[in-house]
């Protein structure tokens, strides 16, 4: 009888432990969980009441595309690595963590393959935050800032941790 009274101990102890810690630990582990995964939606995607889907269609989609400002160097992204100024890193709303993507400048013709590492852009009319470098690749000065471009995606992931093939990939597997 004694063993069983210190379970009972313990387990009160355990639990009062946890209800101590609060609404910041539970936050704090739904963010954690929610950045984790490639295919997590952030927490603002699920507690919005005009909440977006992600887009895991493989559909190109054409907009305006802007890039990181300086301050956003070395900064965590959603999936939990730093943002790399100098890398082939992007940011979407709709398409999933880990989704790799063509960005063609329609004014230039120029393009450059991405890896949507991040949430954004925060803009309105913007379809894809671009790392400064890869800007500057596809023809987006620091001066305008902003460019029309397609973004068709190459490789989506998927729910059930499958990859989804693009549009892109799509056509050049079937002309082979």
């Amino acid at each position: 009888m004694p063993d069983i009274a210190r379970i009972g101990v313990i387990a009160t102890l355990v639990i009062a432990c946890l209800v101590c810690a609060g609404a910041s630990f539970a936050n704090r582990a739904r963010v954690l969980a929610n950045t984790a995964s490639h295919n997590a939606e952030p927490a603002w995607q699920t507690t919005s009441a005009s909440k977006r889907h992600l887009d895991r269609s493989g559909q190109k989609r054409i907009g305006k595309a802007s890039f990181y400002a300086k301050t956003f160097a070395g900064k965590t992204m959603a999936d939990g690595t730093r943002m790399d100024p100098h890398g082939a890193n992007a940011a979407s709303r709709t398409l999933p963590l880990g989704t790799t993507a063509k960005v063609t400048n329609l004014e230039t013709g120029q393009s450059a393959v991405v890896t949507i590492e991040d949430r954004g852009p925060y803009a309105d009319n913007r379809i894809v935050d671009l790392s400064p470098s890869t800007a500057q690749k596809i023809g987006i000065s620091k001066t305008k800032g902003v460019a029309k471009v397609a973004v068709t995606p190459i490789a989506v992931p998927q729910l059930d941790d499958s990859i989804k093939a693009g549009v892109v990939a799509r056509v050049t597997s079937t002309d082979e």
